[in-house]
Parts: structure tokens; C-alpha cells; sequence
């Protein structure tokens, strides 16, 4: 990704109005950023408990949305990320929702979809395990990809479209 300022990353967020995007509080370690080994940027609202962030680009511009942590979490003893397809104690995992943009969302239309509480889906794919004595490092880029790729897809369907 291309590095964003505070300014960008407020007005790419396509599913808030211009008070939320006024209000969104910024990661204080935003300056400290790596944005050439992130797929996509995400951060939980410091402020905020439930709320947080996901900006990917799309069509060389950035694109994001505002999320809602769910409050309560799983009973069972695993689950796993829908963005990065790292299984973990279940934790460690949250229900996302996200308001629709545009009408849909003014109706009250959401998705949503399972991710790291910590929104930490780049480096889990790229340090959740070392390779495989069989395992090649294309196997790991077709992770990072993937993780991309879902990001994207999530981004997307807020936005209401199936994909660029």
C-alpha cells in the first residue's frame, strides 16, 4: 500500500458520514507505519472499544470502512479469521459488522464477517508458522494474496458491489 495521511484515511471511509469521518480517532503508532509490507491498513479505534477501521485500495485509490466489534465472544475453543484463514483460540477472533454504504446502509442494511480482534491478518499469514520442510514460499505469497484478495472482497460487498 501507498503511504496515507489522516486525511485520506478519513475521507476513504465509504460507509460514514462526515461527523464519524470527523470523529474516526487515527492508530497513535499511524506515523510508524510499514506501509510497503501492508496489504491493507487496520487499526481499532483507541477511543472506542468496538469500533475500528479497514482502508485497502481499490483501482489505485484508498477505500474503507467502518467496523463494529461484536461485544461477546464464542464459546468454542477455536475459530478462524475469514480474512487471513489463521485459525486461532477463539478469543482471539471477532465478529465484524459493517454498515452499508449508501442507502443500503442508511436502511439499515450491515455485513459482516469473522477477524482478528487485533486486526493483525498481514502478520499473522506472514508469521503464524515458519515454512514447511515441503512447503515453498509461493505457498506462503498465495496466503498473502489471499489475505489481500478477502480484504478487498469485504471492502466491496459494504460497498455493494461484487468486486473490481
Amino acid at each position: 500500500m501507498r503511504a496515507l495521511t489522516e486525511d485520506e484515511l478519513r475521507a476513504a471511509l465509504v460507509n460514514a458520514d462526515a461527523d464519524e469521518r470527523r470523529l474516526a480517532t487515527m492508530p497513535h503508532d499511524l506515523v510508524l507505519a510499514d506501509w510497503d509490507h501492508l496489504d491493507f491498513f487496520a487499526w481499532r479505534d483507541p477511543r472506542s472499544r468496538g469500533r475500528a477501521y479497514l482502508v485497502t485500495e481499490r483501482a489505485g485509490r484508498p477505500v474503507g470502512v467502518v467496523l463494529r466489534a461484536a461485544e461477546t465472544t464464542s464459546r468454542a475453543r477455536s475459530a478462524m479469521c475469514n480474512v487471513c484463514h489463521t485459525m486461532q483460540p477463539a478469543d482471539q477472533v471477532s465478529l465484524f459488522t459493517a454498515r452499508k454504504a449508501g442507502d443500503a446502509g442508511v436502511q439499515g442494511d450491515s455485513v459482516g464477517t469473522y477477524i482478528c480482534a487485533d486486526l493483525s491478518c498481514h502478520e499473522n499469514v506472514r508469521l503464524a508458522a515458519p515454512l514447511a520442510p515441503s512447503e515453498v514460499r509461493a505457498s506462503v505469497d498465495r496466503r498473502i494474496d489471499g489475505t489481500r484478495h478477502r480484504a478487498e472482497a469485504f471492502v466491496d460487498r459494504v460497498r455493494g458491489e461484487q468486486g473490481e
